[in-house]
């Protein structure tokens, strides 16, 4: 008896189709990794820039209360003095070494126009090492000048440029209220000026207003408040 006839198998392949719609869902899939990658990439390009003008805010405001701290009157000149454009100030000489210097500098704050930047930023400037009298009213003189000519310093100065702000201002602490705000936009031909140890105020606060845009915006405030009453004098 003959068996029944054997037919040809079938082979199982991929059809044109089939690897047309392979194809095109492969390529979805590579589009979408590729998104959620760059989108991965961009959070954590603004979360690291976030944090870094979080730490120079955070270094900027320690430099401020240092300078306010290290305050020392000459007898000579207003150990601190704001016109409503630029706060100049005479403090200790900070130890950058192991040789301490026993001299003074003259430090000035402001909102300037940087070069090279978009929009004011809030600068220090800072004269060098001063011992003798004609030096401290030269460097005195020029922190005043600064202000108007911020690209052209004396070498013996530095400036550096800390956040960008649209607007500072500050208050002045004296018996129990916060008083004679002075800011730095519309105010610039008012001022006050404080002489001799005993007329440095309480406590000073400075409020910034941060340059909208950027990984840090809105008003930063810090008190500071002076050594003396916390030693209890």
């Amino acid at each position: 008896m003959r068996g029944a006839p054997v037919r040809p198998g079938r082979d199982h392949g991929f059809t044109l189709v089939e690897l047309l719609v392979a194809l095109a869902v492969m390529s979805m899939l590579a589009m979408l990794s590729w998104r959620s990658i760059d989108a991965m990439q961009r959070t954590q390009a603004l979360t690291q820039a976030r944090a870094d003008e979080l730490l120079r805010l955070q270094a900027a405001l320690g430099q401020w209360a240092a300078d306010l701290d290290a305050l020392v009157d000459t007898k000579e000149l207003s150990p601190l003095a704001f016109d409503g454009r630029v706060l100049r100030l005479t403090r200790r000489d900070a130890a950058e070494s192991a040789l301490r210097s026993d001299g003074i500098r003259v430090v000035a704050w402001a909102r300037l126009q940087s070069r090279g930047a978009v929009g004011t930023q809030w600068m220090r400037w800072q004269s060098g090492p001063i011992k003798r009298r004609d030096e401290l009213a030269d460097a005195w003189d020029r922190a005043a000048a600064w202000i108007d000519s911020p690209a052209e310093i004396d070498p013996r100065d530095t400036q550096v440029t800390l956040a960008a702000i649209d607007q500072w201002q500050l208050f002045y602490h004296r018996g129990e209220t916060w008083g004679n705000p002075q800011s730095s936009v519309g105010n610039e031909n008012t001022g006050i000026t404080l002489g001799g140890d005993d007329e440095i105020p309480n406590g000073v606060r400075l409020v910034l207003t941060l340059s909208a845009g950027r990984g840090l915006s809105g008003k930063v405030s810090s008190d500071w408040v002076r050594p003396s009453l916390l030693a209890g004098r």
